[in-house]
């Protein structure tokens, strides 16, 4: 990833909806988007953060300079297009215009600041995995999804990514067996 990891290589649109994605992530998240943008007749601006680094400073015209946490981190070209090409066989076959743009730093923030400036009609992010990784960064950082509906004005609409929970299962704990000594009787 470049220094200018969140500039898009083409103009933003303006009132888009928009997604945020990661890697691996269920085409079912980029289609829902796809389908409220085609009801807002809006275009598809998707997104990805790159909590592993930052945004140092933003210069005047908007060009944002962005540092990585770890400075022996490989830049993440790989992963724009491995992104792009996820979000092309997504939304294979939807007639919507979309774009990727790769953003920087905490996902919730980065996501508010470019429906702010882009006047979003919409957000769509998918849940995030089960597990207890996952649910111990939660706890600290609290959801995404839930951070966006209390920071910003837009509607924010959440797609499941996997199965759902039963009634009576635990959704915070994982499917698979756990050691004793963090999870006794399980």
């Amino acid at each position: 990833m470049s220094d200018a990891a969140s500039q898009p290589t083409a103009r933003r649109p303006h009132r888009p909806v928009i997604v945020g994605i990661v890697p691996r992530q269920p085409s079912r998240v980029l289609r829902e988007a796809a389908h409220y943008a085609r009801l807002h007749g809006a275009s598809l601006l998707v997104v990805h953060v790159d909590v592993t680094r930052f945004v140092s400073y933003e210069d005047p015209d908007g060009y944002v300079h962005t540092a990585p946490i770890n400075l022996d981190a490989i830049p993440g070209e790989a992963l724009e297009s491995q992104l792009r090409d996820e979000a092309a066989r997504a939304l294979e076959g939807v007639d919507i215009a979309w774009q990727l743009e790769m953003l920087a730093g905490d996902p919730a923030l980065a996501m508010k600041d470019l429906a702010d400036r882009t006047e979003a009609r919409l957000i769509v992010v998918g849940t995030r995995k089960r597990g207890i990784g996952d649910s111990i960064r939660e706890f600290f950082t609290g959801s995404v999804a839930a951070r966006l509906a209390h920071r910003q004005p837009r509607p924010v609409l959440v797609v499941p990514t996997g199965e759902p929970v039963k009634d009576d299962e635990d959704p915070w704990r994982e499917r698979q067996s756990w050691p004793e000594e963090l999870w006794p009787g399980a």
